[in-house]
């Protein structure tokens, strides 16, 4: 177990942890304590019909929902909707490999999770700790989106509506081998010591590393052609790099990144049908609204557009952002409000 400031609910504000108990995982492995860290917002309905599940992408938390997409003129609004963000096993705050107490699964004994473990917790959780059966909402993007998928084709009787944005239920070759790419930056760090250095601040070199690639596959070409990267107020793309991206990643700890990029990787429903993603899809009943990001070099739209054809009664959302992948993170103005229409118009269409 290794003490990391950036884990904190200094950073981190409002969260609870709750434990769902023993998880059995996919892999064979076990989680036998397993933590979630959630935060709620708003209040759940006397028939409990106005829950909304939120899910959280690689590297991030609910914080970067609680200071974008949440609140009074929103869609996701605390006043209408009971908000339910549960960060994923492996990000830091729920069960990590860093943060667990527990010697037998720590560093580098942490198990493989996968996107359908993350469910299979979610579920319990939401059942078992808020009697919450069915879900008017399950949102999320990037890696939030693979579980968006995941739920939706898991649980198709739970899920009213699914809103996956930038993501896919099935991950791509190219994906696979980038986010290989972003693994191999903090393995080839003598400091990473296969995975049982004592600070994060020993794998300095191969995290910094990993922050330049989210520059060339994160964002797009058209933000560096823009130089959108000085709206951020910065004065160069060095001084972006070296004080945006380098001191976002290497606060985090390398085994919870490499725990999340493994299941990143590995995301697809596909499974549940024995390798035919079109059966898969097939299964949702939720009113779906597919919303990839039309630079985004990670989900391009037209890998986004193929899952969505086969997704009964679903519509495709394009939104627009020059930022690319990272959008997600809601730093142009003109994100929001896209995000916000079409999440409204989702929760106003009739479902179940």
């Amino acid at each position: 177990m290794i003490d990391n400031p950036y884990y904190s609910p200094q950073v981190h504000e409002d969260y609870r942890l709750i434990s769902i108990g023993r998880l059995e995982l996919e892999e064979g492995g076990v989680l036998p304590d397993c933590q979630l860290a959630v935060r709620t917002w708003g209040t759940l309905s006397p028939d409990r019909d106005n829950a909304i599940l939120i899910t959280t992408w690689y590297s991030g938390t609910h914080q970067v929902w609680a200071d974008a997409y949440i609140g009074a003129g929103h869609a996701l609004d605390p006043e209408r909707y009971f908000l339910v963000a549960v960060n994923q096993i492996g990000n830091g705050l729920s069960t990590s490999p860093h943060n667990t107490p527990d010697d037998s699964i720590s560093m580098s004994r942490f198990p493989k999770v996968r996107i359908g473990d993350d469910v299979v917790a979610q579920e319990r959780l939401l059942r078992e700790h808020f009697g919450i059966d069915r879900l008017a909402l399950v949102v999320g993007g990037s890696m939030g989106a693979q579980q968006t998928y995941e739920w939706a084709v898991r649980f198709p009787d739970k899920v009213l509506r699914a809103a996956p944005i930038a993501g896919t239920a099935q991950n791509t070759p190219h994906d696979f081998l980038f986010t290989e790419t972003l693994n191999e930056q903090i393995w080839s760090d003598p400091g990473w010591n296969g995975g049982e250095y004592t600070s994060n601040t020993e794998v300095a070199d191969g995290l910094t590393r990993h922050a330049h690639l989210w520059g060339t596959m994160g964002f797009s070409t058209e933000f560096w052609k823009q130089e959108k990267w000085r709206a951020l107020g910065f004065g160069s793309r060095e001084a972006f790099l070296t004080g945006f991206l380098e001191p976002y990643f290497t606060t985090m700890d390398p085994n919870d990144l490499l725990a999340m990029a493994w299941k990143w990787q590995r995301g697809d429903v596909a499974r549940h049908a024995d390798g035919d993603l079109a059966a898969a899809l097939s299964r949702i009943t939720a009113v779906t609204y597919v919303m990839p990001i039309d630079e985004d070099m990670f989900f391009p739209v037209r890998d986004c557009a193929a899952e969505q054809l086969l997704i009964p009664g679903s519509q495709l959302r394009v939104v627009t952002d020059e930022h690319g992948h990272l959008g997600l993170f809601a730093v142009d103005p003109g994100f929001m409000p896209q995000i916000d229409r079409h999440l409204a118009e989702l929760l106003e269409t009739p479902a179940g």
